[in-house]
């Protein structure tokens, strides 16, 4: 793992290939038809990996809940690594999903989490035990101990769950970092802090900080971070917990920090939805045509309304996501 100064191009090492397993979702679809051959339902990369029979004796279908979590492999020249990003809301459903699809969590040689919000990092100390590796690096940035939460319309504040301590995840090891930071023997960036650029992506309004005392705010979201893979003769894999940042903002700052124009994929959470994300859908949704991405996974806190503008308008790279799919890129 390698920290890279600020301004700095950073090219991760060309992959021959990635895959990308919805571990934590907000929804769950077994049943409709994917026509991309980059896509696998779960049952479908579950039955080629165990067989037949360990599908019917332990296989079960991974559920859904508000949370986010995504368990990224990548592969090049024979080499491999495999990335925990984000651990989804409640105590155990990264750890519950992965056992029900088979899905060895122990494998993971770091932890990335987006940011510090509960719905991405509350099956963090479940998934440690899990993993169960001394010193496992887990990527975050010092804003995620902040005391955190959003203001309720009568101003009144609800409070978000404290971040887990680094006594908390011992023997595992916080690693803290701002800037863009390379991760799995350099072939996945971790995007550091996202400048905020576009006209349109505002931030969180109603997000405040508890400091000096009282209740502030705190629109920006500054931990806010992507994980970004560059597949050889395809381009960038952008991945997304949130996109507090803005999810255009965030792929340009992909393609500067690595000089790679190209966008192959883009997958996650766009935090479109809710009355103060909504108005932003237009103008998002005309920035990624032009970004003209070959695959389009919006997901989490997207909602049904940004995810519906995207399907109409980039039909062709359109997937809808369900826990448990898994992205062959």
């Amino acid at each position: 793992m390698n920290e890279t100064k600020s301004g700095q191009i950073i090219v991760p090492r060309e992959v021959d290939g990635a895959e990308i397993i919805s571990l934590v979702d907000n929804s769950v679809d077994f049943l409709s038809t994917i026509e991309k051959e980059e896509v696998q339902q779960v049952r479908e990369w579950v039955r080629e990996r165990k067989g037949d029979e360990w599908m019917r004796e332990h296989f079960r279908l991974p559920i859904a809940e508000h949370g986010f979590s995504m368990f990224i492999s990548v592969f090049s020249h024979g080499e491999s690594s495999h990335i925990l990003f984000d651990t989804g809301g409640s105590s155990d459903s990264a750890r519950t999903n992965a056992q029900r699809m088979g899905l060895n969590l122990d494998k993971a040689e770091c932890i990335v989490l987006s940011h510090g919000h509960h719905d991405h990092c509350g099956g963090l100390l479940a998934a440690l035990e899990v993993i169960n590796k001394e010193k496992l690096p887990i990527i975050v940035h010092d804003d995620m101990f902040r005391t955190r939460g959003v203001a309720n319309p009568d101003g009144s504040i609800r409070e978000s769950p404290e971040f887990p301590t680094e006594d908390q995840v011992a023997p595992a090891a916080y690693v803290k970092t701002k800037s863009p930071y390379l991760i799995g023997h350099d072939m996945a960036l971790v995007s550091g802090e996202i400048p905020r650029e576009t006209d349109f992506e505002k931030g969180f309004p109603q997000h405040r900080v508890f400091d000096g005392g009282k209740w502030r705010p705190d629109p920006w979201i500054w931990d806010d971070r992507a994980i970004i893979v560059n597949v050889r003769n395809k381009g960038l894999v952008v991945v997304s917990g949130c996109a507090h940042a803005g999810i255009i903002n965030t792929i340009r700052y992909a393609q500067r920090i690595t000089g790679v124009a190209d966008i192959y994929a883009v997958m996650g959470g766009f935090h479109l939805a809710g009355k103060e994300f909504e108005p932003r859908i237009g103008q998002t949704v005309e920035q990624l045509k032009l970004l003209g991405p070959k695959l389009l996974v919006p997901s989490h806190c997207t909602g049904w309304r940004g995810i519906h503008a995207m399907a109409e308008v980039l039909p062709h790279a359109f997937n809808w996501n369900s826990v448990g799919d898994m992205y062959r890129l």
